[in-house]
C-alpha cells in the first residue's frame, strides 16, 4: 500500500562539546532526513559544529538550527527567565553561528527549532515564543520553525508570516493532552525501538498517539523527531525508517 503522505525525519545532533561525547552523530545521518544541530548554548562547540554540518551535506541532510538557553552545565533542560530581549538576541547569536559553519559546508541553515526547556517553555510562553519568532525574522529571510502543534511559538510564527512545521516525538511519551510527559517522570522516554517504530507508524497514518492513560491523542507530524542522545537511537532511527517505508509513507525534509 502506498500513502500520499511524506515525512521528515529529524534528530538532535552536533551535542558533543570538547573530549566528551554524545551520541552517533555519523550514524544517524545516514539516516534521517533533516539535523536539528546544536548551535553552542546548551550543547556542541565550534569545530563539533562545522563536522556536524560537513556530515549533514555529504549526506544530502537538510540543516536546522537548534537553538537553546545559555545552559551547557544543564544540557538547556532548565528553564531560565531571559528578559525577551536577551533571548532575542541568543537566538539570533546562535543561528548566525550555525549559517557560517553550515556555509563552509557548502550548505545553509534551512529552519529553526527549539530545544529541550526552551522548546517546552515556548508551547505556553507568549512573551519567550515572541522573542524567538523576532529573532527567526530578524535573521532575514523566512525560515521555517519547527515546534510542537498547537503551541504558542507556531501560532506567532504564522501570524508573522513564517512557515510553521508540526512536530511528533518518536521517543517521547504523551500526556492526555498532547503535551510531553516530562523527562522528570518515569516513562517519558520509549527506548525499545519496535515499539517507537509502531508509534510513529500510527502517528503518521492515523493521526494519532496512545497517551500514558491509554487515551487515544490526535497528533499531526510532518517531522518526526528521535533524539540523538536517546540509548540505541541509531537502531530506533532505522527502525522507524524501516517501518515508515514499508507503510508506504514517504520520507523527505520540510526544508532544503
Amino acid at each position: 500500500m502506498t500513502h500520499s503522505r511524506s515525512v521528515d525525519l529529524n534528530s538532535d545532533v552536533g551535542e558533543s562539546f570538547g573530549r566528551w561525547r554524545l551520541g552517533d552523530d555519523a550514524a544517524l545521518l545516514e539516516v534521517v532526513t533533516s539535523a536539528n544541530v546544536a548551535c553552542g548554548f546548551h550543547a556542541g562547540d565550534p569545530s563539533t559544529l562545522r563536522e556536524t554540518c560537513g556530515h549533514a551535506a555529504a549526506h544530502g541532510v537538510t540543516i536546522g538550527a537548534q537553538v537553546g538557553y545559555p545552559d551547557l552545565a544543564g544540557f538547556g533542560r532548565r528553564f531560565i527567565d531571559m528578559d525577551p530581549a536577551e533571548l532575542t538576541d541568543a537566538v539570533l547569536y546562535q543561528v548566525g553561528a550555525l549559517e557560517a559553519m553550515a556555509r563552509v559546508a557548502g550548505a545553509r541553515v534551512a529552519y529553526v527549532k527549539p530545544h529541550g526547556a526552551l522548546y517546552n517553555a515556548v508551547v505556553h510562553h507568549e512573551a519567550q515564543a515572541a522573542a524567538v519568532v523576532r529573532a527567526v525574522r530578524e535573521h532575514g529571510g523566512s525560515l521555517p520553525v519547527l515546534g510542537l502543534p498547537g503551541s504558542q511559538l507556531l501560532a506567532q510564527a504564522a501570524d508573522a508570516g513564517l512557515p510553521t512545521v508540526s512536530e511528533a516525538f518518536a521517543d517521547r511519551a504523551y500526556t492526555p493532552r498532547g503535551t510531553l510527559v516530562p523527562r522528570t517522570e518515569a516513562g517519558a522516554v520509549i527506548t525499545d525501538p519496535a515499539v517507537v517504530a509502531a508509534r510513529v507508524v500510527r502517528m503518521v497514518v492515523t493521526g494519532e498517539v496512545e497517551a500514558v492513560d491509554g487515551t487515544a491523542v490526535p497528533v499531526h507530524a510532518d517531522s518526526i523527531c528521535v533524539h540523538g542522545d536517546t540509548p540505541d537511537a541509531v537502531a530506533m532511527a532505522r527502525a522507524i525508517r524501516e517501518a515508515l517505508l514499508d507503510a508506504g509513507v514517504r520520507l523527505g525534509a520540510f526544508a532544503s
